[in-house]
């Protein structure tokens, strides 16, 4: 079934797009996490949750984005990207219907990144529909729940032998776009009190995150990797919506 059937539900402002769209980044990682999750046999049924939790996202991601803007239908570019993240997502679909195995999981680690390029492409082609600068913040911070999620995907691949030798690089390479993201947010005029006590929480959890991604894959490395990536996830997707939420002034 197509993500991106017609709705006569009222459309999207720009600011909330932008979101979706990000959103899918994290999205597509945060599956890939899952499935080499059950893999592994890492808390398992939290990981069942969390793969149908974002499955589910995608789905209703899909539905609001077929909507269009509050300004009218999509251009013909981003509804093209839409249609190749619908081809990204079915193929994904199929893939996640078999048991992981270590080819499953390789299978799947290789289709979320395809979904994740074409994502990111559409959340920067969406981007440039307003004028406002703005519009690259809402884009900047929710790449931080993407960043959360690779983190912990890559984790997993290394774990299982799954890993490519850019991998270690690419991890550290996240962590360090991720804490100067949270440093930089913190000072602009547009975060607010509220803003700024969920960016205290994020910066608290990325603390355990950071320490659990610095233990070696055992049992209690993976265990704790599992769960500060979503404890760690649930702040950054807040947060985003927060920065949604004050700059729909400024974006429509």
């Amino acid at each position: 079934m197509s993500i991106f059937h017609s709705s006569a539900q009222a459309q999207m402002a720009l600011a909330s797009a932008i979101n979706r769209t990000a959103r899918f980044r994290a999205l597509s990682q945060r599956i890939a996490k899952a499935y080499c999750q059950l893999y592994l046999n890492v808390q398992p049924a939290l990981a069942r949750d969390v793969l149908v939790s974002a499955r589910h996202m995608v789905a209703a991601g899909g539905e609001e984005l077929a909507k269009g803007l509050n300004t009218g239908p999509w251009p013909a570019d981003i509804a093209a990207l839409l249609g190749v993240i619908q081809k990204h997502v079915d193929v994904l679909n199929s893939l996640l219907t078999m048991p992981p195995t270590h080819e499953s999981v390789r299978a799947v680690a290789l289709q979320v990144d395809k979904f994740l390029i074409t994502a990111n492409t559409t959340t920067e082609t969406i981007e440039k529909l307003s004028a406002a600068g703005s519009a690259r913040l809402l884009n900047t911070v929710g790449r931080q729940r993407m960043l959360s999620q690779r983190l912990a995907k890559n984790y997993f691949l290394v774990a299982a032998k799954l890993g490519e030798t850019s991998t270690p690089q690419q991890m550290n390479a996240d962590a360090a776009e991720f804490k100067s993201t949270l440093s930089s947010l913190a000072k602009l005029p547009i975060t607010t009190a509220n803003i700024r006590s969920e960016l205290t929480l994020g910066e608290q959890q990325w603390v355990f995150f950071e320490a659990a991604l610095r233990n070696k894959p055992d049992e209690s490395g993976l265990r704790n990797v599992a769960t500060a990536s979503e404890r760690l996830l649930e702040v950054m997707d807040k947060l985003t919506g927060l920065y949604e939420v004050a700059l729909k002034d400024v974006l429509g």
